[in-house]
């Protein structure tokens, strides 16, 4: 059943859609539209239906592109906008995440001593069907042994030696805090110290609560909330070196990486819904509540960190995060490198969710 926090809209009364340019928010539709013939997207829990998007997918795949009008048609022509009314708060809220581009090397140096590790033998998938008595329910991965399944081992556990020793190293990084924010992010591009570039994204994480550290550095007085930004909380750290673990152990979250291969390299990362990213129109939501593949309008006027005007543009849910829970929560994928880094790394803004429902669907 359709969750009645959608509310029916027309395109008109949506702030900034005819300015918007939506042909490559199509792009990545219709990439999404391609991916779904080899494995559908789950239906969310708010009951948008991953068949109801047939027909807009199949005339997708029909159009190796549209220019800024066709492709608004296109839109409209099988959509209709729904304002999403969470009931805890007036408007929703978004953040920004990007693609790090980091140096490594592919081995330990005196350097570059920080691991980014694959996915550990060990590291099973836990859900109703397998959950052992008593663990938190929470967990959806954990650690097989002789005795059963078992929480895995956290990350302080991990970055203290937990897994040393079983050749699980992609790589290796030169700083902790680098190491951190491409957990964070949930990709890299890894430029190799004896050349080449080398792309990696989510394979699996340990399984426990996500802690960010700016949210931990404003409960302890050091970083006021409102001024909390990837570039106030790297500056932070750099003024603390002797602080890091502390911080960064209050995220028991650990994630490892498997090796992504993306053909167009001004694409993003592959991510969770198993196509690359693109920049500034990729978005990252509620996995549990939404469906791969929907577009959504947002509209953030106070947000202009992307192209220096308010931001009102279309988007397709093409990735989750730990952090991105609740029906108008999301965070907007700002591209690859430093450069994308500064824009992702102040996004914090209140925007309406639009989310555009096939019109069979919203008909009921």
């Amino acid at each position: 059943m359709l969750s009645p926090l959608f509310h029916p809209r027309d395109f008109d009364r949506l702030p900034g859609w005819r300015a918007d340019d939506p042909s490559l928010a199509f792009d990545a539709f219709r990439r999404s539209a391609f991916r779904v013939l080899e494995k559908p997207y789950k239906t969310g829990s708010l009951g948008v239906e991953a068949g109801a998007f047939a027909g807009a997918c199949a005339e997708a795949r029909g159009h190796p592109a549209l220019a800024a009008d066709a492709a608004r048609a296109f839109f409209e022509r099988h959509f209709v906008p729904c304002l999403i009314a969470p009931d805890d708060r007036p408007r929703g809220f978004v953040t920004g995440f990007y693609e790090p581009a980091v140096e490594a090397s592919p081995v330990r140096t005196e350097r570059f001593t920080v691991p980014l590790l694959a996915r550990p033998d060990d590291l099973v998938d836990i859900d109703h069907g397998n959950r052992p008595s008593g663990l938190d329910p929470y967990l959806a991965f954990g650690r097989r042994t002789k005795d059963g399944v078992v929480e895995y081992f956290d990350r302080r556990a991990i970055e203290t030696g937990a897994l040393a020793g079983r050749g699980l190293e992609f790589a290796w990084v030169e700083s902790k805090v680098d190491a951190f924010f491409i957990h964070v992010q949930g990709a890299a591009r890894l430029d190799l110290t004896g050349g080449g570039t080398r792309r990696i994204t989510y394979a699996a994480k340990s399984g426990q609560r996500f802690s960010g550290p700016g949210r931990i550095l404003a409960d302890l007085g050091e970083i006021p909330l409102e001024k909390v930004t990837m570039q106030s909380i790297r500056r932070w750290f750099a003024e603390h070196p002797g602080r890091v673990d502390e911080i960064f152990w209050q995220n028991r979250s650990y994630i490892f990486w498997r090796e992504a291969s993306v053909d167009d390299p001004a694409l993003g990362p592959v991510a969770a819904a198993k196509v690359p990213l693109t920049a500034g129109r990729s978005l990252a939501v509620d996995r549990l509540l939404h469906t791969f593949g929907t577009p959504f309008f947002i509209d953030a006027p106070a947000l202009k960190a992307f192209d220096a005007k308010p931001f009102s543009r279309l988007m397709i849910a093409q990735d989750t995060g730990s952090a991105i829970v609740g029906p108008a929560r999301g965070d907007l994928f700002a591209g690859s490198g430093d450069a994308a880094g500064e824009i992702a790394g102040v996004v914090r803004a209140d925007a309406d969710f639009y989310a555009l429902l096939p019109r069979g669907l919203a008909a009921r």
